[in-house]
Order: C-alpha cells, then sequence, then structure tokens
C-alpha cells in the first residue's frame, strides 16, 4: 500500500505551522510543510525537526500556476497522490481597512482564486477518501453580506463557480471605479477585501464537494477562531496550537460522510447558508 500523504500550504508559520505539527504527531504517513519562500519554510522545517519531528518541505506558491502544477508533478511521481490537503495559505493587509484595488485584488487571489489553480492541478491526485480542509474565517460566513442580490446569488439552487466569480468581480470593481458600498457588508464594510475573498472561498468548497460527490473525498471548510498572527490584531485571540483542533478534528475524527459543511471554531457545524444570523466578523481589526 503506498504512502500516505498530507500538504499543509502557507505553514511555515501560524495557524499552518500548528497543523503540521498536529499532522506530525498524529499522522500515519508524510507530511509536507509548504511554504512560497523556501528559506522560512526550511526554517520552520528545522525548528519541528530539533523538536523531534519529521516534516518534509517543499516550495510553493499557491498563486501561481507553474509552483502548483510542479508541486502536483512531483506529489504523482514520488508518491502516486494525496490523502490530505488543507488549504491554509492566506494573507490580510490589515491595516487597510478600505483597501485600494491593488491590496483588494491582492487577496482575493491569494485567498480565494489560488483554490481554483489547486484544484486544477492538485485535486486529480487527491485518492479515494482523501480530505480537504479549506480554511476559512468569521469573514466567510454569508452573514458578512447585506446586499440581498449576492445573498439571493448564494442561497440559489445553481451556484456555480462562474457565479462566485461573478460576485468577486462585481465586488473588484466598485472598490476600482469608487462605487464600493460599505452598506453591502456587515460592519461597515471593513475588510470587504477579506470578506469577498473568505466568502467565496467557502462557497467554492460547497460548490467542490457537489461536484466532486462521485469521488470518495470529503471536501469541508472550517473557521479556527481569532488567531493572534500578524494577520489579525485584537484581544480575546487563541493560539494557533488552539486554532488547529477543529482542522485536526475534520482530518481525523468526523465521519467521512461531513462534506460540503462550515464547521465552527469549537468544532460545532453551522449553517452556512443563514445570511440572517450573528455570525459575521466584527470588531476583531
Amino acid at each position: 500500500m503506498a504512502e500516505k500523504v498530507a500538504v499543509v500550504t502557507g505553514a511555515n508559520k501560524g495557524l499552518g505551522f500548528a497543523v503540521v505539527k498536529g499532522l506530525c504527531q498524529k499522522f500515519d504517513g508524510v507530511v509536507y510543510l509548504t511554504a512560497r519562500n523556501e528559506e522560512r519554510g526550511l526554517q520552520a522545517v528545522k525548528i519541528l525537526t530539533e523538536a523531534g519531528l519529521k516534516p518534509q518541505f517543499h516550495q510553493l506558491d499557491v498563486s501561481d500556476k507553474e509552483s502548483v502544477r510542479n508541486f502536483a508533478n512531483y506529489i504523482k511521481n514520488i508518491h502516486g497522490g494525496l490523502d490530505v490537503l488543507v488549504n491554509n495559505a492566506a494573507i490580510l493587509e490589515w491595516d487597510e481597512v478600505y483597501p485600494t484595488y491593488e491590496a483588494a485584488k491582492r487577496n482575493i487571489d491569494v485567498n480565494y482564486k489560488s483554490l481554483l489553480i489547486v484544484e486544477e492541478y492538485l485535486y486529480p491526485v487527491l485518492r479515494d477518501g482523501a480530505r480537504v480542509v479549506n480554511v476559512s474565517s468569521a469573514c466567510g460566513h454569508l452573514s458578512n453580506l447585506k446586499n440581498k442580490k449576492w445573498i439571493e446569488t448564494f442561497l440559489g439552487p445553481d451556484l456555480s463557480v462562474d457565479k462566485i466569480n461573478k460576485f468577486v468581480d462585481e465586488y473588484l470593481n466598485s472598490v476600482k471605479n469608487g462605487t464600493f458600498d460599505k452598506n453591502d457588508f456587515a460592519d461597515e464594510g471593513k475588510h470587504a477585501e477579506h470578506r469577498v475573498s473568505k466568502i467565496a472561498l467557502t462557497a467554492l468548497t460547497m460548490v467542490q464537494q457537489a461536484k466532486y460527490k462521485d469521488r470518495n473525498i470529503s471536501i469541508n471548510a472550517a473557521h479556527p477562531g481569532h488567531i493572534q498572527t500578524d494577520m489579525a490584531q485584537g484581544g480575546g485571540a487563541v493560539s494557533p496550537d488552539d486554532a488547529a483542533q477543529v482542522i485536526l478534528y475534520l482530518i481525523f475524527d468526523v465521519s467521512p460522510k461531513v462534506r460540503g459543511t462550515f464547521m465552527w471554531h469549537n468544532k460545532k457545524l453551522i449553517d452556512w447558508y443563514d445570511a440572517e444570523s450573528d455570525f459575521a466578523c466584527k470588531g476583531i481589526w
């Protein structure tokens, strides 16, 4: 039987690093810590190795097609397939509460559009029974939206990647042409770019699960809680190790029949489609 393989993106620090550590302690197989910056990634691997763990490193820039393609070919050629994929790589320029078009586009390219690249090249090498976790946040719940047209799009029975992309593009165009409306979002539209990218990511999780329903693959999204990192500022934060628990729970403990869901940091399944609820991200900036 082929050795099992787990991959965590954006894992040189914070949540991704903690997930790699947890996987190394429990996963029966090879664990890849990946990062865009090779030097930082290798340093992270060194820290874990000195702690008695045995992660492997591979450079991976999820927003670069060539990088993702090369990594997918490597996994296929060396291991034959992939069993666990944690899509964690993300950015947030937290000092830009109402970002420029360029900053908003950077956020969405990394946090959402990279998942389309990952799907194109890495999903074909997922093995039977594979588990995928897309790391979302409180910003990824539908209650972050107040624009009724957008909400109706996500509540529709025929949600698709094209419709998610249209939502993303409409937001970006509003920032570019100066028509952005704070009232379209919760919390006065603060960090709307992050809300858009994480809502799109969570919606994509549902679409992907439906798309791959005939394959024995579980794809879920999770909000790991408010983590004190470079991306998030403020009080009430949990440690990356604590935040990693919900990710590890989805990988090791939940039934494989749990698919296409949105799990809160307390390991409770949340109704992502309840736009009238109070799960929106507020006041953590």
